[in-house]
């Protein structure tokens, strides 16, 4: 194969990042725990992470032939990954829209922000918390407010049956119980 074809781009590092969907409308609810979270990250990666690496990457520039300097190549390719993860969460914290939960307490209806225990067909019961895409963690019962289950849950109240659309099938789930976290 001729060499021509098999030139990589500059943005071939960009393949694997990734890129959490803003979900119709540009809106990226957020909770302030999450917002929090997200600001932390971007300060961490500014103020230590790009500085650390500019550093090693400047030093590693000065030892002469850059072409087999691993520590120069290794240290530009960290900053590409350190500038890119900074250009994304800059752009998450600006469209983000920071919702406090704690302003629906009380409230049996699920909204955004809302942890909320349902139940099977089956009569298993299943505890959720809908936050924001950047927040989502399935390991901790954090879904995305734009997931399948999130949407099906939304607007309910405690009570309610809804039909969550699965790959398997359509599944009628019982909403047990709403909370919200208790104002400050």
């Amino acid at each position: 194969m001729n060499k021509a074809f098999t030139k990589e781009s500059a943005d071939a590092d960009d393949e694997g990042v990734d890129l959490t969907p803003v979900a119709a409308g540009g809106k990226n609810y957020i909770t302030p725990v999450g917002y929090a979270a997200l600001r932390a990250q971007w300060l961490q990666l500014m103020d230590l992470e790009r500085p650390k690496v500019v550093e090693a990457v400047h030093w590693a520039a000065r030892n002469g032939d850059r072409s087999e300097n691993g520590d120069y190549i290794y240290g530009k390719k960290r900053l590409r990954e350190i500038d890119r993860r900074i250009h994304f969460l800059t752009k998450r914290l600006d469209i983000a829209q920071v919702v406090d939960a704690s302003l629906q307490y009380g409230n049996d209806q699920v909204f955004f922000g809302a942890t909320v225990t349902y139940a099977s067909e089956a009569g298993n019961e299943t505890t959720v918390t809908l936050v924001g895409t950047d927040e989502a963690d399935t390991a901790s019962n954090y879904v995305s407010w734009v997931s399948p289950i999130a949407r099906a849950l939304l607007k309910a109240r405690e009570g309610d049956v809804v039909k969550l659309v699965t790959p398997a099938g359509v599944q009628n789930i019982e909403i047990v119980r709403v909370s919200y976290p208790a104002p400050p």
